[in-house]
C-alpha cells in the first residue's frame, strides 16, 4: 500500500471524525496531486456526518458560513503556515443548475460514491481514506494517461457550473495533460455558457493560467476551444496577425504567448506575465502597410489602454492594472542603443518607479525571445540595463552628507559663499575616504576645524575633494560598465 505524506493537522481533523464513528475521505485536487506525486494546496474532507455534527466535534474551532454544507475547521497549531484552514463537507448530491453556477437544491447523502458523482472530472473525482483508494470513474487510468475528462456526459457538467470549460484548461496549464477528445469537444460546442460565469471566477482561473508552467498551452487551447472569446476579446484580435518576416518568425498572438511563455519559463510575477501576453494587443488596430512595409506605430500607447480595459473587465485589483499599464505602454523604451542619454534614463525611471523599471527590462528581454530570437541578452539590453542602473545609482555628491548647507549656517555660523562650498566638499573627500565618518556629530565637529583654516589652504582641500568625486564617479561607472559588458 503506498504511503502518502499528509500534514498533521489535515490527519487531526480526519482522525476526530473517525473517533466519532463517521467515515472522512481526501477528497479533489488533493488526491489527485497525492497519486502522481504533487504536493497539494489545498485539503479537503468528505464525510457522512452533517454540518451540525461536524460542528459538534471541532467546536469554537469550527465555522460554518455557506449553503452547501462545508465547514472550516481553524488549524490552531499547524506545521504549514499556508494552510490555516481545513474545509469539510458532508457526502453531497446536487439538483438542478438554472444559473449554469451553482446548484439549485443540495442534499446530503452517506455514499461517498453519490458525492464522487458530482465533480467535474475523473482525476477529481477520486477519495483516499486510511490509504484506501475510492475511484469508480477510473480516475486513475486518466491521471496515468495524463488525460482530463469529465465525469460522466461532458455536456451535463458543464452544464451544472460553466467554469469547468475554463478549469479544464487551467488545469491542462498546470499539469501538462491532454483534454480528452469529446470532453474538448462538448467545451467547443457550449463555449457561450461561460459568458454566465462573474468575472471574478473567470480572472481566478484566468490568472492560475498565466501562472502555471505552461501558459502558453493553456492560453492556445483556450483559444482553440472558443473560450478566449469570452476571457479576453482583445486577444482574440491578434490572431493571425502577421508583423513583417524582418524582425518577427511569428504572428501577434503566437509571438504573444511565447513571450509569457519565456515570463513564465523565468518565474516573473504576475504582472510581468500579464504585460508580456498583452503588450502588442493593440498591433492589430495600429497595423499599416506602406511601399511593403509594415508599421504598429503608437501601438504602446494604444496598447496601455486595451490592456487596462481588458484587465479591468476582468476585476483586477487596481495595483495590477495599473502596473500592468505601465509596463505595456513603456514597453518600446529606447530605440537605439548608442543614442541613449543618462538624462533619457533617468527619464524612464520616473515614468515608470524605481519599483517597477527592472520589470520593464525582463518584459523586453520576453518581447526579444518571442520574436523566436535565441538570446537573451544581446549587446543593446546590456547597454540600456547598464545606463538604467547608471540613473538609479546614489550621487556621489555633498548630499550624500548626514550635514547640509544650513547646518552649517544654523549651528556653526558659516555664510553661504565660497568657505561654504570648500568646507562641504572637504567633509564630502573624508567621508569617501571613510563612510563611517558620515555621522553629524563628526562632520559638525570637523566642519568647525575647517571654518578656521587659511582660505587658500581651505580651497586647495576643495579642489582635492572634487577630484576625489570624479575619480570615485569614474571608478563606479567603469565598475558598472564592466558589469553589463558594455
Amino acid at each position: 500500500m503506498k504511503r502518502f505524506d499528509i500534514p498533521t493537522e489535515v490527519s487531526r481533523v480526519t482522525d476526530a471524525l473517525e473517533a466519532s464513528s463517521f467515515k472522512a475521505f481526501l477528497v479533489g485536487g488533493c488526491v489527485r496531486d497525492l497519486l502522481i506525486d504533487r504536493t497539494p494546496k489545498d485539503w479537503d474532507v468528505a464525510t457522512d456526518a452533517t454540518p451540525e455534527e461536524i460542528q459538534g466535534i471541532f467546536g469554537d474551532d469550527s465555522f460554518y458560513e455557506n449553503d452547501f454544507g462545508t465547514v472550516g475547521v481553524v488549524s490552531r497549531e499547524t506545521t504549514d503556515e499556508t494552510l490555516k484552514v481545513v474545509e469539510v463537507t458532508p457526502f453531497r448530491l446536487e439538483g438542478g443548475y438554472s444559473d449554469f453556477r451553482r446548484p439549485d437544491a443540495v442534499r446530503f447523502t452517506k455514499n461517498v460514491e453519490d458525492d464522487l458523482h458530482r465533480r467535474d472530472f475523473t482525476i477529481n473525482a477520486i477519495a483516499l481514506a486510511k490509504g484506501k483508494v475510492v475511484d469508480p470513474f477510473d480516475g486513475q487510468k486518466d491521471l496515468k494517461n495524463k488525460v482530463i475528462r469529465c465525469v460522466g456526459e461532458a455536456e451535463k457538467r458543464f452544464g451544472e457550473d460553466a467554469l469547468r470549460m475554463l478549469r479544464a484548461v487551467r488545469l491542462s496549464a498546470e499539469l501538462g495533460f491532454a483534454i480528452d477528445p469529446d470532453t474538448a469537444a462538448a467545451i467547443s460546442q457550449h463555449s457561450k455558457l461561460l459568458e454566465k460565469i462573474s468575472r471574478e471566477r473567470i480572472r481566478d482561473e484566468f490568472s492560475r493560467i498565466i501562472m502555471s508552467e505552461q501558459p502558453m498551452i493553456g492560453l492556445g487551447l483556450a483559444e482553440r476551444l472558443g473560450l478566449l472569446e469570452t476571457v479576453a476579446p482583445r486577444l482574440l484580435e491578434t490572431v493571425g496577425v502577421e508583423q513583417g518576416k524582418a524582425a518577427h518568425l511569428y504572428n501577434v498572438w503566437e509571438h504573444s504567448l511565447r513571450s509569457l511563455q519565456h515570463a513564465a519559463d523565468r518565474q516573473f510575477p504576475l504582472e510581468v506575465r500579464l504585460a508580456a501576453l498583452f503588450h502588442d494587443v493593440a498591433k492589430p488596430a495600429t497595423k499599416r502597410t506602406e511601399e511593403g512595409q509594415t508599421t504598429f506605430y503608437g501601438h504602446e500607447v494604444v496598447g496601455a489602454k486595451m490592456a487596462k480595459e481588458a484587465l479591468e473587465n476582468l476585476n483586477f485589483p487596481k495595483k495590477v492594472v495599473e502596473g500592468v499599464t505601465k509596463l505595456v505602454r513603456w514597453h518600446m523604451f529606447f530605440s537605439d542603443p548608442d543614442k541613449v542619454t543618462l538624462s533619457a534614463a533617468r527619464r524612464l525611471v520616473a515614468r515608470v518607479g524605481k519599483e517597477s523599471v527592472w520589470d520593464l527590462v525582463n518584459l523586453r528581454m520576453c518581447d526579444r525571445i518571442g520574436t523566436g530570437r535565441p538570446k537573451e541578452d544581446p549587446y543593446r539590453l546590456r547597454k540600456y540595463m547598464s545606463m538604467i542602473e547608471e540613473a538609479m545609482r546614489a550621487p556621489v555628491s555633498v548630499q550624500m552628507l548626514k550635514v547640509n548647507g544650513e547646518d552649517l549656517k544654523n549651528e556653526l555660523g558659516i555664510e553661504p559663499g565660497p568657505t561654504y562650498g570648500h568646507v562641504l566638499h572637504a567633509l564630502l573627500e573624508e567621508v569617501l575616504e571613510d563612510p563611517e565618518r558620515n555621522t553629524r556629530e563628526y562632520l559638525l565637529g570637523r566642519a568647525k576645524e575647517l571654518a578656521t583654516m587659511p582660505e587658500k589652504e581651505l580651497a586647495a582641500l576643495g579642489r582635492k575633494a572634487r577630484e576625489a568625486k570624479e575619480d570615485e564617479e569614474g571608478r563606479e561607472l567603469g565598475e558598472l560598465r564592466k558589469k553589463y559588458r558594455v
